[in-house]
């Protein structure tokens, strides 16, 4: 039977790079979008299907699931990867504690946290019908508590991004502790330091490789972990 995936954000960069994998092993994937054309487009070449989705909106998110459901019936893997790292028009000194935007560290979260929520939730009755059902939260390694503890630490600082990504990494954590009687896995990964917009491309790994963790743990079988937080290379810090 075809995994049915969605992967939100993923028109470009990681996300695209996780649809594309997916899609390549057999996955009936939906690429997430929050722009319908650039949606179709990078589902047409990608050979996957595409919905309408902007994660900060409820009626985006329930909408998008009537459209899944209508189309396929439920849901074998959602992958949580859209995620901004500051809003258009602002840098990162925006976000330092002492002089930080509040408006700015608010719609951080909404996309970053308050979206993982709100997409999670209004697609867990279709995952509820999957045999095999996964969340995959793509998180950061930056946002580790015990790597920003570290007065060595070269990590940036930051109110907005990083906190957001420490948050949806806890957050993995109660959803897996939720989530585990009814069989739903629920794992966070690190991708690394990729090249993608949310770095103005300063990153150096590619997309494909920041793809390797979040597709691994989006097939992994019914009996695999749940409440981890992975890279490519093993357990991260947390």
């Amino acid at each position: 039977m075809d995994e049915i995936t969605l992967v939100t954000g993923a028109n470009k960069g990681i996300g695209r790079e996780i649809a594309a994998r997916l899609a390549a092993l057999g996955h009936t994937v939906v690429v997430g979008a929050r722009s319908a054309e650039l949606g179709e487009k990078a589902a047409a070449e990608l050979g996957a299907d595409s919905v309408v989705l902007d994660v900060t909106d409820p009626a985006s998110a329930a909408a998008a699931a009537d459209t899944i459901e209508a189309r396929y019936g439920r849901l074998d893997v959602l992958v949580n990867n859209a995620a901004i790292s500051r809003p258009p028009g602002t840098d990162l000194s925006h976000q330092r504690p002492s002089a930080a935007d509040l408006g700015t560290l608010r719609a951080i979260f909404e996309t970053n946290f308050f979206g993982v929520i709100t997409v999670t939730n209004a697609l867990l009755p279709l995952l509820r019908r999957s045999a095999a059902p996964r969340i995959v939260n793509v998180s950061s390694s930056g946002s580790s508590l015990t790597r920003n503890a570290d007065p060595a630490t070269e990590l940036p600082i930051s109110a907005g991004y990083t906190p957001s990504k420490t948050a949806l990494t806890a957050l993995t954590l109660q959803y897996a502790r939720e989530l585990r009687p009814d069989g739903i896995l629920v794992n966070a990964v690190c991708p690394g330091y990729c090249a993608t917009d949310l770095n103005d491309h300063s990153g150096y790994r590619t997309p494909a490789q920041g793809a390797v963790s979040a597709v691994r743990m989006a097939t992994i079988p019914a009996d695999g972990p749940t409440g981890t937080f992975v890279d490519d290379e093993g357990p991260v810090p947390w």
